[in-house]
Order: structure tokens, then C-alpha cells, then sequence
């Protein structure tokens, strides 16, 4: 009876979700830094929900004269019209966190579909799918960026679609290669034994299996697309009417800020940009840690944890 119940699918999975758990808390407890950058995150997504609450002042609001400096004025001090820093720091996190989520969220969920079907179906779909994400990891991305997003015009939603659009590739070679292993597994070929179609083994059995890595790829990709949007708002190329970050970046450039020795309107974005990157860097690290299999065993390996015999270690 035991047998039979651990080859159930159910139990597979269930089993593999109380392992996840246990290597997670382990890569968490030996990794403080994850705790850290997922504070940090938890910080500035609470500040981006509650900036209308939050901010002292709005985003046009004239507060004093033009680059007025910290201190005299309000904390972090004053923009080229007299707007406050802290304020537009407030409203900026919510346009840059929406549009790294949301890019994120489109890279995912274009990945994921690409490297689950070239996965499960292999042969000519592996192949063509492969041989197109190829195409887009050979080409540059912040440069087809700024072309795409020049063509299709500044908007926020085309910001969202040409970011995501263009990061899925590492994860679909990711999913892929996981999928490939997952396929082979005795309770998925039983299932297909039985009778069950394509869609529902890879709904049942297939994606609980990949779920933790998109999850760690996620937190990654919303680094590179929080990036991206900055670099792509302060070369003028999203909504004009949104005020974020890589906005309050370029705006200072063209007010000539650093000429005017007006440092704080360039630096708090910059920093910002920098801690959002750094946190979801660390929470990301460490989930992949914990999720991917080969790197987990890397990571308990090099800490002396339990070594696996030599004939895991050269399969792994």
C-alpha cells in the first residue's frame, strides 16, 4: 500500500511541496540578506498602495521655489518647479512597481507557455520554439526596446507589452529543461497510460512541478524589468502624464539639474531604483536556491550540509 500511495500523483506532489518548504526555510535561516531584500520590497510596495495616504503633497503641487534644497524645505528637498521629492518619490513607486510587475507578469506567462510546450511535445516544437528563442537572446534588448517602443508610441500599457515581451526567453529555457525531466516521471507516464489527455497532464502533473521556478524567475525578472523602465522613461519613451522614477530622472537631466548643483532630484530616484533592484536581486537568488534543484544541491554542498553519494552527484 505504501508503494502505491507514494507513486500517486497527489502524494508526489504534496511530498514535494513539504520539500520546497524545508529547503526554503533552510536557504532563508542560512541567508538573512533574502529576509532583507524581501522587507525592502514589502516596504516600497506598501509605500506605492498607500501614497495617496503617504504623500504630503501631490504630484503638481508647487511646494516652494525651484530646486529648493533639503532641510530648508521639505526632507529631501525640492524639483526644478518646486515640487516636493519625497512626494513625487511616493507616486513614482507606484507607475515603476506597476509597470515591473505587470511586465514581469507578461514575461512569465510567455515564457512559461513557450518553455512548457517545447518541454512536454518536444520534437519539431522544441525545435522551432528554441530556434525562435535563440532569435530574441541573440538580439540586444534595451535596443529593440527603444525601437519598439518608439514605434508603437509612449504609453504606459506599450511599455508593459515591449518590456515583458522581450524578457521571457531565460525562462522559457528554464521551464523547458525542467518540463523535459517532469515528462519522464513514473506517475506522468501512468497517467498517460490511463488515459489522460495532454492538457490535463500538464495541468495536474506538469505545471505543480514548475510553478516554484516561475515563481523564483518572477522576483528576478521584476528587477530587470523595474531596469528597464527606467531606462526607457528617461530616454522620453513612456506615458508623458505618469510621473515614476526613470521620469523624475529624466526631468531633472533636462531642467539641468547638476549644473544647478541640485543633486537630490537625481539621487533619491536613482537610489530608489537601486534598493527595488537589490531587493528583489536577493529574494530572487535565494528562492532559486531553494526551487531549482541543481542549484540547491550546489548551494548544500558547498555549506558542507549532506553530501549525496557520488553516483547522485554525477547525475546532478
Amino acid at each position: 500500500m505504501s508503494a502505491t500511495l507514494e507513486n500517486e500523483p497527489g502524494v508526489e506532489t504534496g511530498s514535494s511541496a513539504q520539500r520546497l518548504r524545508t529547503a526554503l526555510w533552510g536557504i532563508l535561516k542560512d541567508r538573512p540578506s533574502a529576509i532583507a531584500g524581501a522587507v525592502m520590497l514589502a516596504g516600497f510596495v506598501l509605500v506605492a498602495v498607500f501614497a495617496p495616504v503617504l504623500a504630503p503633497h501631490g504630484i503638481h503641487e508647487i511646494v516652494g521655489p525651484p530646486f529648493g534644497t533639503p532641510g530648508a524645505y521639505p526632507p529631501l528637498g525640492l524639483d526644478d518647479g518646486g515640487g516636493d521629492i519625497l512626494s513625487l518619490l511616493m507616486w513614482g513607486a507606484r507607475i515603476s512597481l506597476t509597470v515591473g510587475f505587470a511586465a514581469s507578469m507578461v514575461a512569465i506567462l510567455v515564457g512559461g507557455t513557450v518553455g512548457v510546450a517545447a518541454g512536454f511535445f518536444g520534437g519539431a516544437t522544441d525545435t522551432i520554439l528554441m530556434r525562435i528563442t535563440d532569435y530574441f537572446l541573440a538580439i540586444p534588448d534595451v535596443p529593440l526596446m527603444i525601437v519598439v517602443a518608439a514605434i508603437w508610441g509612449p504609453s504606459l500599457m506599450h511599455i508593459v507589452l515591449v518590456i515583458g515581451l522581450l524578457l521571457w526567453t531565460s525562462t522559457a529555457r528554464i521551464v523547458r529543461a525542467q518540463v523535459k525531466s517532469v515528462r519522464e516521471r513514473v506517475y506522468v507516464k501512468r497517467a498517460r497510460a490511463l488515459g489522460a489527455g495532454n492538457a490535463r497532464i500538464i495541468f495536474r502533473h506538469v505545471l505543480p512541478q514548475v510553478a516554484p521556478l516561475l515563481v523564483a524567475n518572477t522576483v528576478l525578472t521584476i528587477a530587470v524589468a523595474i531596469f528597464d523602465e527606467t531606462a526607457l522613461a528617461f530616454l522620453g519613451l513612456s506615458d508623458p502624464s505618469k510621473i515614476s522614477w526613470g521620469k523624475m530622472i529624466k526631468n531633472a537631466t533636462e531642467s539641468a539639474a547638476i549644473s544647478a548643483g541640485a543633486w537630490w532630484t537625481i539621487v533619491p530616484p536613482g537610489i530608489c531604483v537601486a534598493l527595488v533592484i537589490l531587493a528583489c536581486t536577493l529574494m530572487g537568488q535565494a528562492l532559486e536556491d531553494a526551487l531549482n534543484p541543481r542549484l540547491r544541491v550546489a548551494h548544500l554542498a558547498a555549506r558542507g550540509f549532506r553530501l549525496l553519494p557520488r553516483t547522485l552527484r554525477d547525475d546532478a
